[in-house]
């Protein structure tokens, strides 16, 4: 049994303060071919990964990401680093594909030294008209069609402990 593998599983928590200094290349780099390792259906390899780091672009996605929810503040936490994972539609599982990588991302964060949170409203984000012009910028299509934002940062202090699991979360049938 791989303990070294299981505890970070089981440690994993989601960060919702960031410092403001980007993060290294290395270790973006790392969080990254996690992504990338993530299983697929019949390995389509479907998702893509769009990296942001450039603040005015993460400023115009957080605010497009607030709209939706209808508030004015920054739900991406002051993240200094954006990944969007798209799926292309074009694949039966893209969606699944999409949420795999998520999570590859989101656990691969800490073992690199990073915060890391799931942002979601990536879909409705990316309908909108400005969002349809960023995805034009990246070179993706309409067929494209964003499953989530992974913030990525430093942490600005201890993310919160874990809320106990519900007693009922395994069944054994």
């Amino acid at each position: 049994m791989n303990e070294t593998v299981l505890n970070a599983l089981n440690s994993r928590r989601s960060c919702k303060s960031f410092r403001p200094e980007q993060i290294k290349d290395e270790e973006l780099n790392a969080v990254l071919k996690a992504g990338t390792m993530a299983p697929t259906g019949r390995n389509s390899q479907s998702p893509t990964m769009v990296v942001v780091q450039d603040a005015e672009t993460i400023a115009l996605m957080s605010r497009l990401n607030a709209a939706v929810m209808g508030m004015e503040g920054d739900p991406f936490y002051g993240a200094p680093t954006v990944v969007v994972v798209f799926g292309d539609t074009q694949h039966m599982t893209w969606f699944e594909d999409g949420c795999l990588v998520m999570g590859n991302l989101l656990n691969a964060a800490p073992a690199a030294g990073l915060g890391g949170c799931w942002i979601h409203r990536a879909r409705q984000t990316f309908e909108t008209p400005e969002g349809r012009e960023l995805m034009k910028r990246w070179g993706l299509t309409e067929q494209h069609v964003g499953i989530g934002n992974c913030v990525l940062g430093y942490p600005a202090g201890e993310p919160k402990p874990r809320t106990p699991r519900k007693e009922n979360y395994i069944i054994r049938g």
